[in-house]
């Protein structure tokens, strides 16, 4: 399509580089139609506001679960982000995603990994100024039962990162991980299900097809063959022992902390389970297992709000339910080897699933955005200080330190600014300044989540009179000034995504003209 990318080390190198392309590289000149310089953004996620207050276990629980918590999130129910496959099975972070022909059902939770965690994880070891972040992670993941953000005190730190460390199935480079729960990797949360008609794993139709079984027309049973009987009562049961295994799973995940000090052996867990549950476990390990990982991968790439890359979530793999056919007894006896998969579990099925639950379970926890930020260092004189104090405070620049250059009247300056806000900021600094400030020069520093969340709508009554009712739209413009969602706005429409469509006339029947025709 004749559509070209240049990567370039600042507006001046751009500026040649296409000045370049049109004079010396083009024997006859040609119109070149250039698009806005693109910034880096990434996507990234946040605690809920009772998730630091509320005990691992009843944070989940419907029963204890706040009446703000409990109804979904404003992106789960507007155009496009709601269409996202599986969404139905996301609440609170936690996502229950089935394989293809349902062969299996996996659980997959996403928490928020600060870089100070992540840097631990990566060292093995507690670093300087993590102790806050690393309690908070630890109290989410059930490892401590009390959590006070006022104490700084956390005995428990090296172990919590040690325990952490060994459950870790993969990193990446954007500061993300995935890790096994303590129940997976103890065997305690995998769960088999035997069901020739292997239909049962999705908790949906179990409760509506066992419901229906049990509310026949008596004219109807009094029809029915013995056979239909027999089967009728066998898919009864077979109903009625899915649920048992979806229920006993859920309430194993909800009561089992993800991470623990001292993982159970699994010759004292394995010694207390059935042999359908061994072999699942052992189906796991040598089918499932492998490709979380690559599933972990390709979902960091892009997230589901915008398409860009994920930064700072660690993903925790809870639970599976994996469909088993028994096929025979060993000299009358049921062993691990007696079953077998009921469907073909696949490499690509897994990956495919893991991904789907990940951005699934990104979806229904509070959404943010990442910027990349920049370094900005320069002279300015003690007459270009406030026009270089306004322009970065219009930019949401923030200034880390101005020192006196010995012999001279001159002041470094040194400040961090978004990088979506540094294009034109010489030309501007220049012109605001009169030139009492010199060229800036700008170098990658990192990324920043931005504390602003992109769907955000007032829903108390003094934001209702401030910003007005928006909960009845289906648009997520629930603020004029809130720049997460503009970002994301834009970041979609320059990939060709479909943006949700803020209405240009709002009131249709209140617009006029205010010149008067004479």
């Amino acid at each position: 399509k004749g559509e070209r990318i240049l990567a370039c080390q600042g507006e001046l190198h751009l500026e040649k580089s296409i000045l370049d392309l049109k004079k010396t590289y083009c024997v006859h000149e040609i119109e070149l139609r250039i698009s806005d310089p693109i910034a880096d953004y990434g996507e990234s996620t946040d605690f809920f506001d009772d998730e630091t207050n509320t005990n691992y276990s009843q944070f989940f629980s419907s029963s204890t679960a706040s009446s703000k918590r409990s109804q979904p999130l404003r992106q789960m129910t507007i155009p496009p982000y709601n269409e996202e496959e599986g969404l139905g099975n996301a609440k609170q972070g936690r996502c229950r995603v089935l394989l293809p022909e349902r062969g299996a059902a996996l659980r997959i939770r996403t928490l928020p990994l600060s870089k100070l965690v992540f840097q631990c994880l990566k060292q093995r070891k507690v670093v300087e100024g993590s102790v806050d972040d690393l309690k908070l992670l630890a109290y989410a993941l059930g490892f401590i039962a009390t959590y006070e953000s006022s104490s700084n005190d956390f005995i428990e730190s090296d172990s919590f990162v040690s325990s952490l460390t060994s459950l870790i199935c993969a990193f990446d480079g954007n500061g993300n991980c995935i890790i096994e729960s303590s129940g997976v990797q103890s065997g305690a949360c995998i769960k088999g299900v035997v069901s020739d008609e292997v239909h049962a794993l999705d908790a949906a139709s179990i409760r509506n097809q066992f419901s229906s079984l049990c509310i026949e027309d008596e004219d109807a049973q009094v029809n029915q063959t013995e056979e239909e009987e027999k089967k009728l009562e066998q898919a009864s049961t077979t109903y009625a022992v899915a649920v048992n295994k979806y229920e006993a799973l859920e309430q194993q995940i909800r009561c089992t902390p993800s991470v623990v000090a001292t993982v159970p052996s699994k010759t004292e867990v394995l010694s207390q389970v059935e042999a359908c549950d061994l072999a699942a476990l052992k189906i796991y390990q040598s089918e499932i297992r492998g490709s979380i990982a690559a599933g972990f991968q390709l979902a960091m790439r892009s997230g589901p709000f915008c398409e860009e890359p994920v930064r700072g979530v660690i993903v925790v793999f809870e639970g599976a339910e994996i469909a088993i056919h028994r096929f025979g007894e060993n000299n009358g006896a049921v062993t691990t080897d007696t079953y077998a998969p009921a469907k073909i579990l696949t490499g690509g099925t897994v990956v495919s699933a893991i991904r789907q639950g990940i951005r699934c379970s990104l979806l229904s926890r509070p959404a943010r955005v990442a910027e990349a930020h920049l370094r900005l260092t320069l002279h300015t004189s003690l007459a270009g200080l406030g026009p270089l104090y306004a322009v970065l405070s219009k930019r949401r620049g923030k200034v880390i330190s101005d020192t006196m250059v010995e012999g001279t009247n001159l002041i470094l300056i040194t400040a961090n600014l978004p990088q979506s806000e540094s294009f034109g900021l010489s030309q501007e600094l220049l012109k605001q300044s009169s030139g009492e400030v010199t060229a800036p020069e700008l170098v990658f520093s990192h990324f920043e989540v931005l504390k602003e969340d992109p769907f955000w709508a007032p829903t108390s009554e003094d934001e209702i009179e401030e910003f007005g009712d928006r909960t009845g739209d289906n648009t997520s413009a629930a603020v004029v000034s809130n720049k997460a969602l503009s970002i994301v706005r834009d970041v979609r429409k320059r990939k060709g995504l479909l943006v949700d469509s803020s209405k240009i006339v709002v009131a249709a029947e209140k617009q006029r003209t205010l010149s008067k025709k004479k």
